[in-house]
C-alpha cells in the first residue's frame, strides 16, 4: 500500500517532505489540465464524451484504456500534427452507458464512430483502447492510413488475471467512494520509486478528481475476461502501416502481446521498452517516437 494521506496538502505534496527536498523529477506531469469537452451523438446511440484540440490535416483519433481517459492520453498527440480527436469510451467520463454485457465489437464501435464523424484517417490505441483499434482493423482492414497501438494488453485470449484483480478493486473502491483505496489503485501505474513526488501526487489528484466525479460503469468489469478477436489471422489483410509499443516488465500489458501483434500485422515496426512506466521514464522518447511516426 502507498503510504497515502487523502486529501494531499494543497501543493499535492506529502507532510513528510516538508520543508521541500529534492528526492526525484519535478516536471513532467503525464497529464495536461482538462478543457471543455463536448458529448457526440453516435450512429449506434451512443453518446461519447470528446476533445479535438490542433486544426487542419491529417485527423488523428486517440482511445484511450482501461479506467483511464482524455487527460491519460493528451500527452501521447502533444507533438503530432493536424487536429487531433480525443475521446471518452462507453463508461468513462461523461460518455453514456448502456446495460448489458460489453464487448471489443461494443467498443471498436465506439473508436468507428468517433473516426468517422471527425474523418480521421490516424488512430493511436492505448491498452484497452489498442484492443478496440485492433478489433475495429481485423473487420475494417483499410479504415485507417497510420496506426500506433500504445501497450497492448489483449489480442485473441483473455487479459492476464491481475489486470481482472485491479479492474475489481477499482471498481469497488470507487463505489464504496472510498478515495484512498482509489488513490492506492492507481498509484500502481507509477514506477515505485516516483510515487512520493510532487508530480505524482499531482497527477494522482487530477486522476482521482475525475474517477471520484464521474465515476466508472460497472459493465467494464467483464472486459479482462474477453479477447479483441478470435484469430490474429483476422489481421493479415490490414493495409495500415502501424507502429507497436510494448515494454518488458509490465504484468498488465505483457510484452508477448506486443510482439504478437506486430508481427501478425502486414506492415508493422516493433519498438519495446526495458522496463515499465513509460510515461514517466521515457516520456520524451515516447513522444519524439509517436508523432515521428504519425507526421511522416
Amino acid at each position: 500500500m502507498m503510504d497515502f494521506r487523502w486529501p494531499p496538502p494543497p501543493d499535492g505534496r506529502p507532510d513528510r517532505f516538508r520543508p521541500p527536498v529534492t528526492r526525484g523529477p519535478q516536471t513532467g506531469r503525464p497529464t495536461l489540465p482538462a478543457p471543455p469537452t463536448e458529448l457526440v451523438a453516435t450512429p449506434h446511440g451512443v453518446e461519447l464524451e470528446q476533445l479535438v484540440t490542433g486544426e487542419g490535416t491529417p485527423v488523428t483519433v486517440f482511445a484511450h484504456g482501461l479506467g483511464s481517459g482524455i487527460a491519460e492520453t493528451r500527452p501521447l498527440g502533444s507533438a503530432v500534427h493536424g487536429r487531433k480527436v480525443f475521446f471518452q469510451f462507453r463508461g468513462h467520463g461523461q460518455s453514456s452507458a448502456p446495460g448489458g454485457t460489453w464487448t471489443y465489437p461494443d467498443l471498436a464501435r465506439d473508436l468507428r464512430a468517433i473516426a468517422d464523424l471527425s474523418g480521421a484517417t490516424r488512430a493511436l490505441g492505448v491498452s484497452m483502447g489498442a484492443g478496440a483499434l485492433t478489433r475495429l482493423l481485423a473487420d475494417n482492414p483499410g479504415r485507417f492510413e497510420r496506426v500506433v497501438f500504445f501497450l497492448p494488453a489483449v489480442l485473441d485470449a483473455p487479459r492476464p488475471a491481475a489486470a481482472h484483480e485491479r479492474l475489481t478493486a477499482l471498481l469497488e473502491a470507487i463505489e464504496a467512494g472510498d478515495a484512498a483505496a482509489v488513490a492506492d489503485v492507481i498509484s500502481q501505474e507509477v514506477p515505485a520509486q516516483l510515487r512520493n513526488t510532487p508530480p505524482v501526487w499531482a497527477f494522482l489528484r487530477q486522476r482521482l478528481d475525475q474517477l471520484m466525479r464521474d465515476g466508472l460503469a460497472a459493465s467494464l468489469a467483464s472486459l479482462p475476461e474477453q479477447a479483441a478477436i478470435e484469430d490474429r489471422a483476422a489481421l493479415a489483410d490490414v493495409t495500415a502501416d502501424c507502429l507497436v509499443i510494448g515494454c518488458r516488465g509490465d504484468d498488465l500489458h505483457p510484452a508477448a502481446v506486443a510482439e504478437q501483434l506486430a508481427a501478425a500485422l502486414p506492415r508493422a515496426r516493433l519498438h519495446v521498452y526495458d522496463r515499465p512506466g513509460i510515461l514517466w521514464t521515457q516520456r520524451a522518447d515516447l513522444r519524439t517516437r509517436i508523432s515521428a511516426f504519425l507526421n511522416a
